[in-house]
């Protein structure tokens, strides 16, 4: 197994090379998202992340993030069959010059879900799962985005 998996061009991602060696994330209030993504780049990269923002080579700033719940279609009764579930992040980063190297950009994930009034609980769990699946996703592409931004020295 392990001969194909390498015969294919299979490796396991490993680190992420980000091009800076500090960084610091700045939010407008306590975000589950900042912290998740801290945490992802301290454990899958060299860059430290600071408490200070004098302290980082750069600012990762979250503009905002933000949870939407849409009806996608209605049953000819009038009742919810299904719902759309976004979820969006904005953010930009700048050094200590206040250079942008990112300009105010945004990741936008969208999930459907199906809806039914029985099972009201079940369905707000599996919301809670898509959203937290959602974060997830996101704290990965940007980190993603991240890796391939230039800094000049």
């Amino acid at each position: 197994m392990a001969v194909l998996l390498a015969s294919c061009g299979f490796q396991l991602r490993g680190q992420a090379a980000l091009p800076f060696e500090s960084m610091y994330v700045q939010t407008g209030g306590p975000s589950s998202f900042a912290s998740q993504l801290a945490r992802a780049v301290r454990a899958g990269s060299q860059t430290r992340v600071t408490d200070n923002p004098k302290d980082a080579q750069v600012t990762l700033q979250i503009i905002a993030e933000g949870r939407e719940r849409a009806i996608l279609s209605l049953s000819g009764s009038g009742r919810v069959r299904e719902i759309t579930l976004r979820y969006r992040v904005s953010y930009r980063l700048y050094d200590q010059k206040n250079k942008e190297h990112i300009p105010p950009s945004e990741i936008l994930l969208r999930r459907d879900l199906s809806y039914s009034d029985t099972d009201v609980i079940a369905k707000e769990q599996e919301e809670a799962l898509l959203y937290r699946d959602m974060q997830n996703d996101a704290v990965q592409q940007l980190v993603r985005r991240l890796q391939v931004t230039r800094i000049d020295s």
